[in-house]
């Protein structure tokens, strides 16, 4: 989630901002959707932040409780929607530049920047288990495209769009992979370091 001066919502609560917009629900129906369309693949978002975010865009005005609901409910089977305040801060917040200029820092790279101080048996080693767990979750992305295929009906679709993407991605680092360990045997120190000297 971007830094700015809406920083005050956080990636979980935009989520459930855009969830609450497509229809009322609570908070255990919000999780069970959450996790049907596989949301916390790409947006880091647990079972108990649900909750909290629910609570916090009440108290902000970006939620509201259904009309007929129990006030003894409490979080958990109160049902929300999103409000005409809260769909112009997810909008807001959507605008934000920085949704769009962001760099990943993948804990594998910063292996691989590491990994000249690993044995040559964990090199290899690591490099097996990142082979076979993109070529695990390419079956599994491969499947969810095919069941929101299914869904949505037609390939025009961002949930369709980021699958894809994902899946490129996941070809493309396989590729790679194949690349690192044909040229791996040739790794060299660099001929000409320039480190700071005091």
């Amino acid at each position: 989630m971007p830094t700015s001066k809406r920083a005050h919502l956080t990636t979980p609560d935009l989520v459930l901002l855009s969830l609450l917009a497509e229809r009322p629900m609570h908070g255990y129906q919000a999780n069970l959707e959450l996790e049907r369309r596989e949301i916390r693949d790409w947006a880091g978002i647990s079972r108990p932040q649900v909750y909290y975010s629910l609570e916090k865009l009440a108290r902000l005005g970006l939620i509201r409780a259904a009309e007929d609901q129990d006030p003894v409910t409490g979080p958990e089977r109160s049902v929300f929607a999103t409000t005409a305040k809260g769909r112009h801060a997810l909008s807001t917040a959507l605008d934000d530049c920085e949704w769009a200029t962001q760099r990943e820092r993948p804990p594998f790279l910063t292996w691989l920047a590491l990994s000249w101080q690993a044995s040559p048996d964990t090199f290899w080693r690591q490099l097996q288990r990142r082979r076979d767990f993109l070529e695990s979750e390419l079956v599994r992305e491969q499947e969810t495209l095919r069941s929101v295929l299914a869904e949505v009906g037609h390939r025009f679709h961002e949930a369709v769009w980021m699958i894809s993407l994902i899946i490129d991605q996941f070809r493309t680092e396989l590729r790679w992979i194949r690349k690192l360990e044909r040229e791996a045997g040739r790794r060299a120190p660099a001929k000409h370091p320039s480190l700071t000297e005091n």
